[in-house]
């Protein structure tokens, strides 16, 4: 049986239903059974066209080893201890602990052990070698107390696009999950003040080389035809780089085409251009012939205008993951809005398949960070404490993400009103990300401008006080089929989180009565956006309740 078909037969009662009232059982919404609800008509629809569906993207793979609920279980091959480190809250145990990642890596991967306890870090932890994982004994139970920022180890650190920014307003980590040739390129950068490109092919964007071209496919293939398939592994890590041609119709494509996309002026949006060519990470599955499976379904069209080919890229960091600890940074006021001194919490970069997990942040400038991040995890996870700038940013082409069963404590200390908060941000081109069953206690939906696309936020509860950012120069604000799925709004206010008024082919569905008040935003296209709009003030009353899940346990693609 295809996978669309398959598909179809698993959401067949919920089409059938229509707008009646079901079970959540009949609509595959886990724990829901003995409750009723209403299905929207996008949900039947998504079955004819899961893939392909105009409104809502097919998530159902995102997150580490495909959304996998097990995350990977390492034997412990260290204990920080015997390293050198020190749970008494006042010796510097950076260097122990990163010897300890160092051994780890040097064997091939295992556990880092870090037992209950304070650990006084005056460095950047660096996880930067495969199959590594940094294991504390619990969020509540070991705690990494963090004394100097990235700007006094690394250095200032400034805005390729110039001006007097602080790049640590949005990138780096006090704990950096980066493959160790990477993260040593992009200090050896920032020492230079040679401020780089972040991403899959290098600080100057030329460290990749061409492995084949790929002949035409459709969006939501999973099986592309190459020329060339001599170089190509069942299980390589490879990126499917697409070139936006002189009329920009990559990019067009990216926010659903039509008049509205063809009137918008492109060209003097450098940021945006400059994020092209698009590059989206993707493991082969099979390789059969010239026909090569892919472990993901394309998120775009594929199209002889833009050269399509796989390519190589920088050594990737995967298999490797934190969990189980708390980083806490000093209570500091906040720097004004884009000058933060990088205060940051956990930071996963040119990574594949890793993840976070039961870790918590207190009184970062920005929490946690996907950049040029792909298929990661990010699972119970915390921002707390004076308030920060970025809770979460995902950003410089990250795709296929899942951060689910997190939250963001309200801030503890009054917001100087030379800052900014932002919230759960999405930028740079960034697509198919989910944020799933979330607290916002403060923030907002920050989609950045950057044209990110195809993201699905989902069973959240948010107190919707945050603001969005973004340069006009970074284009627009939405591309097509972002949906927000079963969101309760708890002031009342509108912005970022109904969007059937703003993003091209989008859905809403099940978000509370809202208002327009505060940063009140237009569309970016003119004309008719093609967007939807159900079960409006009736959050919690849809079925399924969570897309992401609702997508997972159709089980199509596992």
């Amino acid at each position: 049986m295809t996978r669309r078909a398959l598909l179809v037969s698993a959401v067949a009662v919920a089409a059938g239903a229509g707008s009646s009232e079901v079970t959540a059982a009949a609509t595959g919404t886990a724990g829901a059974s003995a409750t009723t609800g209403q299905v929207p008509s996008l949900w039947a629809e998504f079955g004819l066209t899961p893939f392909t569906h105009p409104q809502i993207p097919f998530v159902g793979r995102a997150g580490c080893h495909g959304g996998a609920v097990r995350l990977p279980r390492r034997p412990v091959v260290a204990d920080v201890r015997d390293f050198g480190a020190v749970a008494d809250g006042t010796t510097d145990s950076a260097p122990a602990i990163n010897r300890a990642i160092a051994a780890a890596g040097r064997a091939g991967g295992g556990t880092v052990s870090l037992p209950a306890g304070t650990f006084r870090i005056d460095d950047v932890i660096r996880v930067g070698h495969c199959n590594v994982v940094l294991k504390g004994a619990g969020s509540g139970r070991t705690t990494l107390l963090a004394t100097k920022s990235l700007t006094e180890l690394i250095g200032v650190y400034g805005s390729r696009y110039g001006g007097d920014k602080s790049a640590w307003s949005w990138a780096g980590g006090l704990i950096w999950l980066a493959p160790q040739a990477r993260w040593d390129s992009l200090v050896s950068a920032v020492r230079a003040k040679a401020w780089p490109f972040e991403g899959w092919t290098g600080n100057a964007r030329d460290e990749w080389r061409p492995l084949t071209a790929v002949e035409p496919a459709l969006q939501g293939s999973w099986t592309v035809t190459v020329t060339d398939p001599s170089r190509l592994r069942p299980g390589d890590l490879v990126l499917l780089r697409l070139t936006d041609d002189a009329e920009h119709t990559l990019l067009e494509h990216m926010c659903g085409g039509g008049p509205g996309t063809e009137a918008y002026v492109w060209d003097d949006k450098t940021k945006l251009t400059s994020y092209v060519p698009h590059e989206w990470p993707v493991r082969i599955a099979r390789v059969h012939g010239g026909r090569v499976t892919l472990e993901r379904p394309l998120p775009l069209d594929v199209r002889p205008e833009w050269n399509p080919q796989l390519t190589t890229h920088v050594a990737a960091l995967t298999g490797s993951g934190v969990e189980g600890l708390t980083l806490e940074v000093p209570e500091l006021a906040q720097q004004p809005h884009l000058l933060d001194k990088g205060f940051n919490g956990v930071s996963l970069q040119c990574a594949y398949d890793c993840w976070v997990d039961d870790v918590t942040v207190r009184n970062v400038d920005n929490g946690f960070g996907l950049v040029a991040a792909s298929a990661c995890t990010l699972r119970r996870t915390r921002v707390t404490g004076r308030g920060a700038h970025h809770p979460y940013f995902c950003r410089e082409g990250s795709h296929d993400n899942l951060v689910e069963d997190f939250t963001i404590e309200a801030r503890t200390t009054p917001a100087p009103s030379t800052t900014q908060l932002h919230g759960i941000n999405v930028e740079g081109l960034s697509s198919y990300n989910v944020w799933s069953r979330g607290v916002m206690r403060t923030g907002t939906f920050d989609s950045h401008r950057g044209l990110p696309f195809a993201n699905v936020r989902t069973d959240i509860t948010i107190e919707n006080n945050g603001r969005h950012g973004g340069d006009a120069s970074a284009g627009p604000l939405y591309g097509a089929r972002f949906a927000h799925w079963n969101i309760r709004v708890t002031n009342g206010r509108a912005g970022l989180v109904r969007i059937d008024g703003l993003a091209p082919y989008s859905a809403t569905v099940a978000i509370s009565e809202v208002t327009e008040f505060d940063q009140i935003d237009v569309p970016d296209f003119t004309g008719d956006l093609h967007a939807r709009l159900e079960l409006y003030g009736r959050p919690d009353a849809v079925r399924p309740r969570n897309l992401y899940e609702a997508q997972r346990e159709l089980g199509v693609g596992r």
